[in-house]
């Protein structure tokens, strides 16, 4: 199950968009049966989260809450885990090259990417070295290029 809400006070949005781009990412990894939640924000909201989860006191562009990770993984199995996703910060990549992946081009654009990034870290995948970017940003690419097709 995928769920998707929409509280940005600032940005109406298809948040198909959204479930078009969960379900592709989790269909790539034979992950259907997995329940992923996503918010669409504003930075206000996501730098609240960014700060009191991250100890960053800054908007970003999207948080994932694994729900796999530490001691507590067996609460719900296939709840996989939570995306934020600030509409705000997308939309001003989107006019730029500083999105996920250097692509600019339109705010569904740039979400869709933004999921598909999110929804990679809940499925363990990351970028912190040279090596795990370079798994993850291809990941990335295969899956968004897949979702234009469809």
């Amino acid at each position: 199950m995928i769920r998707v809400t929409n509280a940005s006070s600032h940005t109406t949005f298809d948040v198909e968009v959204v479930y078009s781009a969960v379900r592709a990412t989790l269909k790539a990894h034979d992950a259907e049966a997995y329940e992923v939640s996503a918010l669409l924000t504003d930075d206000t909201d996501i730098r609240q989260l960014n700060r009191d989860y991250r100890g960053i006191d800054a908007p970003t562009d999207v948080l994932a809450f694994a729900m796999h990770e530490g001691e507590d993984n067996d609460i719900n199995p296939i709840l996989l885990g939570d995306l934020v996703i600030s509409l705000e910060t997308a939309a001003r990549q989107a006019t730029t090259e500083d999105g996920l992946g250097g692509i600019s081009g339109s705010l569904e654009t740039e979400v869709a990417l933004l999921a598909v990034h999110g929804v990679l870290h809940l499925l363990g995948y990351d970028h912190q070295t040279h090596e795990e970017a370079t798994i993850m940003f291809e990941k990335q690419k295969t899956i968004f290029n897949l979702l234009r097709v469809l």
